[in-house]
């Protein structure tokens, strides 16, 4: 099974993709940032967005995606444009026909980490452990987008044992 992860946001969207083999084993395929110019009207950032990840779905044809789910902080206007983002993001999402499941940062820590408070670095070490990387997975989105992956298999992992 191939899992998109996605950390949404207007100027970067980090993305995961990772895979669960069958002996059970995780294999990174794929990691990196969408990013769109600053200065360019919202509506234009918005399109590149979506025709990226329309692009990355073709690319690797995933079975299933898992988005970070929207929490607001102090940052109201933040918030707005990062809600924005992941709109064009679960469009190209449910268009490509793949079950989508949304995960907060703290169960996506929890996951990784076992700890759901777990510092940024400490989550991007296991998350190189878990997938045997030579070096921690950078930037942060695209190390956020490999975890939405991981939690996602695992919880696939966990129904298909519970279903049995």
């Amino acid at each position: 099974m191939l899992v998109l992860g996605i950390d949404p946001g207007t100027a970067t969207t980090g993305y995961g993709l990772v895979r669960e083999l069958p002996d059970g084993e995780l294999e990174m395929v794929d990691f990196g940032v969408i990013t769109t110019p600053a200065r360019t009207p919202m509506p234009e950032r918005l399109q590149q967005l979506y025709e990226q990840i329309v692009a990355l779905i073709a690319r690797h044809r995933p079975d299933a995606a898992a988005v970070e789910a929207l929490y607001f902080g102090k940052n109201v206007t933040t918030a707005i444009t990062v809600a924005q983002g992941r709109g064009v993001i679960l469009l190209a999402l449910a268009q490509a026909g793949l079950p989508v499941r949304e995960y907060k940062p703290a169960e996506v820590k929890q996951t990784i980490a076992g700890y759901g408070n777990a510092e940024k670095e400490q989550v991007q070490e296991m998350i190189r452990q878990l997938l045997h990387l030579d070096e921690l997975p950078r930037p942060d989105d695209a190390a956020d987008g490999l975890g939405l992956a991981i939690t996602d298999l695992n919880a696939s992992r966990f129904e298909r044992l519970s279903a049995e």
